[in-house]
């Protein structure tokens, strides 16, 4: 029997494998980290189950290209883990040829049989992504100056 320590260890590699190694065709194997009643929330999402977390990374993989996550930091303890990530990306529609990076973390619960029973990112929108837009980009830079105690 493995300890409950070791199974954690075991599936917290298997989900940092998964995410350096993220792509199209890796995408079923979300199957084998996420339990049947797995909860994903992001700043865009709240999804219960596999399937639809699937979905999610399919609408990263049409809307971006060549998403990539770098793990900085992992810092686990008894069945929950926090990640410490960047998200590097070019958009397809606006600025194709300027690479992009996302800051972000993630919690994570693993249940009893080491699947991720809760996962939760935790990023600035408005800093990370909207803020990338040329446009809508230059009017929230100048509501946060103005918002900004100096």
């Amino acid at each position: 029997m493995t300890s409950p320590s070791t199974q954690h260890n075991s599936a917290q590699q298997r989900l940092l494998d998964f995410y350096t190694t993220i792509s199209p065709n890796s995408l079923n194997r979300i199957f084998e980290i996420y339990a049947a009643e797995a909860r994903f929330k992001d700043p865009f999402n709240d999804v219960k189950n596999p399937a639809q977390i699937r979905k999610i990374f399919e609408h990263m993989f049409e809307s971006l290209n060549k998403p990539q996550f770098t793990i900085l930091q992992c810092i686990a303890q008894d069945n929950h883990c926090f990640i410490l990530w960047d998200l590097t990306f070019y958009f397809k529609s606006t600025q194709p040829d300027t690479r992009q990076t996302i800051h972000g973390g993630s919690h994570v619960i693993f249940n009893e049989e080491g699947m991720v029973s809760y996962h939760r990112d935790y990023w600035d929108a408005a800093e990370e992504l909207y803020e990338k837009f040329p446009l809508l980009g230059s009017l929230l830079r100048w509501i946060k100056r103005r918002l900004c105690v100096h």
